[in-house]
């Protein structure tokens, strides 16, 4: 029953030689990896104005200052990532980046950081779409889903990890079509609402200062005390709020493997396509709520369902914008169903994680990876309540952590990489210069020269533009990470402080135990020629008939090229019927001795259990083999009303040392 409600959900499985053709090209791959990033856009330009509509509704003017910045940001983001996809093409993206040049504890920060990052993405997208979904409702008859967000929330997560579960291409083909239509959206709420505002004027209505909804971690300031250094931190605070905008630019680079060939140049097309597409929604909304003179209206309701509904009325079009929306804020946990299993693989090879994190399932996906993912976001909305206003703080400061570091990596193998192109230079150099003089051909001497000026030209001319652009992403992402983590520290960032060394913490003492466990599984100092094993054989009975015989058979034929002591155990409820089994044992038991052991409390395990324990010690020398008979009933719930003494056993006895335990079944007739 449970695997045909596996294969009826998750679909069948699909062999290793097909993994190929389960990569994805670069339409589908846009919609699985950008949607964490496009989906951004949906929330970005409120995130700015919450903070700077602490000084006022005059401080929407800072606004396009503000979203130009991080359109800044965004390019220099995208351009340093693909130069990270071209140096490391198997993936990794911060994690591989930090580890390979900033070493292995860099490697686990930036790996603690993303995954931290990736439960986030997953309960703020989902949050964040049900609460578009409620936003439309408004005034409807299902305007009672607002009370219900979280199980709403649940649900969905539920749904998209089991979409995922079916595997990488199933599942972008699925969501392909959500992330185009959300494009289109927002493309057309930017063009109408542009059209509209130069052919009307009309801007949307400001509320009065006293009910001015904004950022409460900010305190409200007047405008006019807005100079200075006051200017520069309420700016600085705007931008780090509108940062978040740049979640998931990380996940191309984290996932280029499931690209199809050629996998680097597919995945920095892919980037480009998608840094393109999010510079014209950054910008275009931002211009948008600016000339509008756009205020969010509130808890109750989203920035974009207020621009949307300005804009386009309450008519079909303003449903469609919200229902893409809601569509994009909920498939934006898909990028992390995608980059996440992924990046627990890639720890577990290196022995941070389980093994099992490393395993592809049925589908050729990373399943153990998808079910923590969706377990532990689950526990995040259910904490917060499905507000995803409320998980922002903890959400920016793993990402520009990351970012950091992924950056700052990036610098370092720039500058190895001009050391080793110095080295390279240098030898050619001096084959140059040993060519020229060896030549008497003047033609040949005067081509050699030209070739050695172009070398002087050429050194190291890319690697400086390229550090230069990461040492930029560095700077600004480093100034943005102290930003969020001292504005946001006591609303919430300070358990992603605490949380991510604690999880380097694990990932260490994981790495340590497989260490430890491997030493001591190495066979140096074994002996190949090694004595044979002698086994204490026990078989427990609680009578005699037919599902104990095979166990009995069983035993005397692990005795008989040995010659190992096998003794049968009973244990004594009931003296009355001790001596009608005795007398059984004699006809029935091949002549293996009987111990009974009495139970004046009438408990079967326990006696049988101390006995067990008593005999492995004694023979400290040998295996003591438990050998359980067991009958195996017709139909699989009838196993509930028998063997449960065996299994109490098998449980109690699963970490006792030098004891195995075998059971012997029965098939009774069906």
């Amino acid at each position: 029953m449970w695997r045909s409600l596996k294969r009826t959900l998750v679909g069948n499985p699909i062999s290793s030689e097909q993994a190929q053709h389960e990569r994805l090209n670069k339409k589908t791959a846009l919609a699985v990896f950008s949607s964490d990033a496009l989906s951004s856009v949906a929330y970005s330009t409120e995130a700015i104005l919450l903070v700077l509509l602490a000084a006022g509704s005059l401080a929407i003017g800072y606004l396009v200052p503000v979203v130009i910045g991080i359109t800044v940001l965004l390019a220099i983001l995208t351009l340093s990532y693909r130069q990270t996809i071209h140096a490391y093409p198997s993936g990794g993206g911060a994690y591989i980046v930090a580890k390979d040049n900033l070493g292995t504890q860099s490697g686990l920060v930036a790996g603690a950081a993303l995954l931290v990052d990736y439960i986030l993405t997953v309960a703020v997208s989902v949050s964040a779409g049900v609460a578009a979904v409620t936003s439309a409702a408004q005034g409807t008859r299902l305007d009672f889903l607002h009370e219900h967000r979280v199980a709403l929330c649940v649900l969905i997560v539920f749904l998209i990890a089991v979409i995922n579960l079916r595997g990488v291409r199933e599942s972008g083909a699925i969501f392909a079509g959500p992330t185009y239509l959300f494009i289109f959206s927002m493309l057309a709420l930017v063009v109408v609402g542009f059209v509209r505002f130069y052919a009307t004027g009309e801007t949307m209505p400001t509320p009065p200062a006293e009910s001015v909804y904004y950022d409460q971690t900010v305190g409200q300031v007047a405008h006019g005390a807005l100079t200075g250094g006051a200017l520069t931190w309420l700016l600085m605070r705007a931008f780090a709020a509108g940062c978040t905008a740049l979640t998931g630019v990380e996940a191309i680079s984290n996932g280029i493997p499931a690209f199809k060939r050629p996998e680097s140049s597919n995945a920095a097309t892919t980037l480009t396509w998608m840094a393109l597409v999010m510079t014209t929604l950054i910008l275009g909304t931002g211009l948008l709520a600016y000339k509008l003179n756009a205020h969010p209206p509130g808890a109750e309701e989203t920035l974009v369902s207020a621009m949307a509904r300005h804009t386009f009325g309450t008519g079909p079009f303003y449903y469609f914008t919200q229902a893409a929306t809601a569509a994009i804020l909920v498939l934006a946990a898909n990028t992390s169903f995608a980059d996440f299993p992924r990046l627990a693989s890639l720890l577990a090879a290196d022995r941070y994680l389980p093994r099992q994190f490393a395993n592809r399932g049925d589908r050729l996906v990373f399943s153990n990876g998808i079910v923590i993912l969706a377990v532990l976001s689950v526990v995040l909305i259910v904490i917060f309540k499905g507000q995803e206003q409320a998980m922002l703080p903890l959400y920016a400061v793993g990402v520009f952590l990351s970012f950091t570091l992924s950056q700052s990596g990036m610098v370092v193998h720039w500058l190895r990489e001009r050391n080793r192109e110095e080295n390279r230079a240098r030898i050619l150099q001096q084959e140059q210069e040993e060519s020229i003089h060896r030549t008497v051909d003047p033609s040949a001497a005067t081509h050699a020269r030209e070739r050695l000026r172009a070398l002087e030209r050429d050194r190291g001319g890319n690697w400086f533009t390229a550090t230069l652009v990461n040492g930029a992403g560095a700077f600004i992402t480093f100034v943005v990470l102290i930003v969020i983590t001292v504005t946001k520290f006591t609303h919430g960032a300070w358990a992603v402080i605490v949380l991510i060394p604690l999880l380097v913490w694990m990932f260490r003492a994981i790495n340590g135990h497989y260490k430890l466990v491997a030493a001591q599984l190495r066979l140096d100092g074994v002996n190949p020629c090694r004595a044979r094993m002698r086994h204490r054989i026990l078989v427990p009975v609680s009578g005699i008939h037919r599902g104990v015989l095979p166990a009995i058979d069983y035993a005397r034929s692990l005795s008989s090229n040995g010659g190992h002591e096998i003794t049968a155990v009973y244990v004594e409820i009931n003296p009355e019927n001790t001596e009608e089994v005795r007398k059984q044992w004699q006809v029935w038991g091949g002549g293996l001795p009987l111990t009974v052991l009495h139970s004046p409390f009438r408990s079967i395990t326990r006696p049988l259990i101390d006995f067990i324990k008593e005999e492995s010690r004694r023979e400290r020398d040998s295996i003591t083999t438990i050998v359980l008979p067991e009958f195996v009933p017709r139909a699989w719930w009838q196993q509930l009303l028998h063997n449960q003494t065996a299994l109490l056993l098998k449980g109690k006895l699963l970490f006792e040392r030098n004891v195995v335990v075998t059971s012997v079944p029965h098939h009774l007739r069906r």
